[in-house]
């Protein structure tokens, strides 16, 4: 007879980290954000010499974004993707070993410079590459069709990092390049396709325990397919022209759209669950940060660290915060509740974007920013480490 999802769970008899997806990644992802903040902040400050080939800067943007970001999509997909074709979850130490591969990722970017020119982007990108084959096989062979737009999100994903490698090694400044522009836009969408989604979803759910009449638009309508079709153009023109006037234009169209998206989901309905309204917050970072780069663009600004931010801390860090909170809590057997601690990190990492948003005219507020980033880390592996770690509880804990 074959095993449920369930029955696997249960056969393994290793660490209750490689039970599930969702652990080891999230886990570790968390730690990373924690560590690289730190090497960010101490190289800041002339404190330590970065081993990396990448220049300072490109080595920040691109561990956040592919170094981080890869591993909660790797939590997210391995763990959504078995609910959405009936098939087996990866455990044990098969899962043990993908971590260990985005562990060498890291770990190869961090000491470029000590290794042999090929070794670096060799190990960074066989990981999002196994990942990809793990996820082809398994909506393959569970006939999702329907998901296959998330492979090819995570394809764009995976060319931009090697795209970005390659800028970093032909000598350009990488963290101003097409590969990081290209991962941000990857990320943009994956939010829209699969934050369109859970958000009018978890929210509706809410909405109907509590018993209120309001109700979300229902996702993934013909306004919902318009504004990701017209989302998809205009990143793909933010990224090949970023600082064109059309391409502002067409930024600030599409913050508009995503707004009204959002304000069809009745996010203000919501502000006494901090699980579901940070949902709302996360991706009302999307038009915020489209609305800012719009303008730099149109006004002729060359300054748009701080725009850009609103879309990398402020909807992909949220965003991320909020998917791990809510998994852990529901994976591990924990009520689906926020405590203070989880309200706590929520706005630390909220103010850690808006922090960095003021740098041009305080630049002692990146400083400021990255605490607020570590609080928000730190404060998620010290609330959610251990259940991570430890089986799932029984429902009659």
């Amino acid at each position: 007879m074959a095993l449920s999802s369930a029955d696997q769970i249960r056969a393994w008899t290793g660490p209750a980290l490689f039970s599930f997806g969702f652990r080891p990644f999230f886990l570790f992802g968390a730690m990373w954000a924690v560590v690289a903040m730190l090497l960010w902040l101490a190289s800041l400050v002339d404190a330590i010499n970065l081993p990396t080939h990448f220049d300072r800067g490109s080595w920040h943007a691109h561990e956040f974004l592919f170094g981080y970001l890869g591993a909660v999509l790797a939590g997210f997909l391995l763990t959504a993707v078995p609910n959405w074709t009936g098939r087996l979850p990866m455990v044990g130490w098969p899962l043990a070993a993908l971590l260990a591969l985005w562990i060498a990722g890291r770990i190869a970017v961090l000491f470029s410079a000590i290794l042999p020119f090929a070794v670096m982007p060799a190990l960074d990108l066989a990981f999002p590459l196994v990942l990809g084959v793990v996820i082809l096989r398994e909506i393959v062979a569970g006939k999702n069709w329907r998901n296959l737009v998330v492979l090819a999100l995570l394809a764009m994903f995976t060319l931009a990092n090697g795209l970005f490698h390659l800028e970093a090694l032909s000598g350009g400044y990488a963290a101003q390049g097409y590969g990081l522009r290209l991962g941000v836009a990857t990320a943009i969408m994956m939010i829209s396709v699969i934050g369109g989604r859970i958000i009018p979803s978890f929210t509706r759910n809410w909405l109907a325990r509590m018993d209120k009449a309001a109700r979300p638009a229902p996702s993934m309508q013909g306004f919902d397919k318009l504004v990701l079709l017209f989302s998809i153009a205009i990143l793909a023109l933010w990224v090949l022209q970023p600082f064109a006037k059309m391409t502002g234009a067409g930024l600030l169209a599409m913050g508009s759209l995503h707004l009204a998206r959002l304000l069809r989901w009745q996010g203000h309905r919501t502000l006494a669950e901090p699980l579901v309204w940070v949902l709302h917050v996360a991706y009302a970072f999307l038009p915020l940060g489209a609305f800012a780069l719009g303008l730099d663009q149109v006004m002729g600004s060359p300054g748009t660290a701080g725009a850009q931010h609103l879309w990398m801390a402020g909807a992909i860090g949220t965003m991320t915060l909020a998917v791990m909170t809510r998994a852990t809590l529901g994976h591990t057997g924990r009520e689906v509740a926020a405590d203070r601690a989880t309200v706590a990190i929520f706005l630390c990492v909220i103010g850690a974007t808006l922090a960095r948003l003021f740098t041009s005219v305080w630049p002692e507020a990146s400083h400021f920013a990255g605490i607020l980033w570590l609080a928000a880390f730190a404060g998620f592996l010290l609330a959610y480490g251990p259940a991570l770690c430890r089986p799932k509880r029984k429902a009659t804990e």
